[in-house]
């Protein structure tokens, strides 16, 4: 698999001219990774595309920017722990696909905002089923789960079929999000799907992710910079994909006849220590590793000069260690297969910050 030509995934592929026929849907969480790309998807489909963003992040559109869309999407006030705001919106703003990516995001957070995380990512999720169940019954409902769900894995590779545990307040939040979605849809018949996605990443990730941190760090160094990247546990292992590919799998998701839950994954599991001698690859560094635990370090083999360290500070105070996932499934049902292997993200993210740094 070779990554695209640049970020903008479906940029090559023409928005059709509007008719009153097209789909309406509507992304909460646009203005993120998964938002936009989705977003873009989607307009290369000819669909009319609203979203929600909450009042305080109205500056906050610098991927849809990056992207080129930013003037073809309609946007919304919204606010997943305000029922009112909900109701409203799902009644002045009827849509075919209701896609929910909005969430407290960042695992390393959840720990300092778990009720703020709670609330978000478990109860806002309801709060819309239950609007849309009263409201709008007819339209498709996607869920944004997560393998972080898994957390200590109990079987590998990670499916549809294994036991969720959660090792952090975000996983957790995430897994009520995803069974009262599983719930109304056995409860009330919505066409409602959950995407158990797994790590996927792009040069629109926001820079508190560990590629982005690795990516944009090598990328300073890379131009001069001398500060090495400090990192917590380099031998945890991820999934990692290309989130251009994933968002095409949600939407597969919601043209389905029946509704379904779906593990999207490459299959490949990769340490973190791997992921930044990809990225330092792509911006010809040769790095060399010595030491271990806290004391392990990456120096640049030409320069000598040390690229990473470790900072016990990035350690999470539960640990996930392994997670690989099976997406027999997607393929199978869904026609879904990822484009982008994990050297090509990783090179496509690095070559992007290098040319963002000044």
């Amino acid at each position: 698999m070779t990554p695209p030509a640049t970020a903008t995934a479906f940029s090559d592929l023409p928005v059709p001219v509007p008719t009153p026929a097209r789909k309406r849907a509507f992304i909460t969480g646009i203005t993120g990774q998964d938002g936009a790309y989705l977003a873009q998807l989607l307009l290369s489909k000819g669909y009319e595309v609203h979203g929600g963003i909450r009042r305080n992040a109205q500056a906050e559109r610098a991927r849809l920017e990056t992207l080129g869309i930013a003037d073809q999407v309609i946007l919304h006030d919204l606010d997943l722990s305000e029922m009112n705001n909900i109701f409203r919106l799902v009644r002045d703003v009827p849509v075919d696909e209701f896609y929910n990516l909005a969430a407290q995001s960042f695992v390393g957070a959840s720990w300092d905002q778990p009720v703020y995380a709670g609330d978000v990512n478990g109860m806002g999720v309801a709060r819309l089923l239950d609007t849309l169940r009263s409201l709008a019954p007819e339209t498709r409902f996607y869920q944004a789960s997560t393998s972080e769900m898994f957390g200590l894995v109990q079987a590998v590779p990670q499916t549809e079929e294994t036991r969720f545990y959660p090792r952090s307040p975000y996983g957790v939040a995430k897994a009520y999000g995803h069974y009262i979605t599983v719930n109304y849809r056995e409860s009330f018949g919505m066409h409602a799907s959950c995407g158990i996605l797994f790590n996927h990443e792009s040069p629109l990730r926001g820079e508190e992710f560990v590629t982005r941190k690795i990516t944009k760090g090598l990328a300073r160094i890379a131009r001069g910079g001398n500060a090495p990247v400090p990192l917590g546990n380099l031998s945890a292992r991820r999934d990692w994909g290309f989130a251009g590919d994933y968002v095409e799998g949600m939407w597969r998701m919601l043209q389905q006849d029946k509704p379904d839950d779906y593990v999207l994954a490459t299959g490949v599991t990769t340490p973190i220590r791997d992921f930044v001698s990809f990225a330092a690859e792509a911006l010809d560094m040769k790095l060399d590793w010595q030491g271990e635990g806290v004391e392990e370090v990456a120096t640049d083999r030409r320069t000598g000069r040390r690229v990473v360290e470790v900072n016990p500070a990035f350690f999470r105070p539960a640990e996930v260690d392994l997670l690989v996932g099976d997406a027999a499934r997607a393929r199978r049902q869904l026609g879904w297969r990822p484009r982008v292997d994990v050297r090509g993200l990783a090179a496509m993210m690095a070559r992007a910050d290098y040319d963002a740094v000044a």
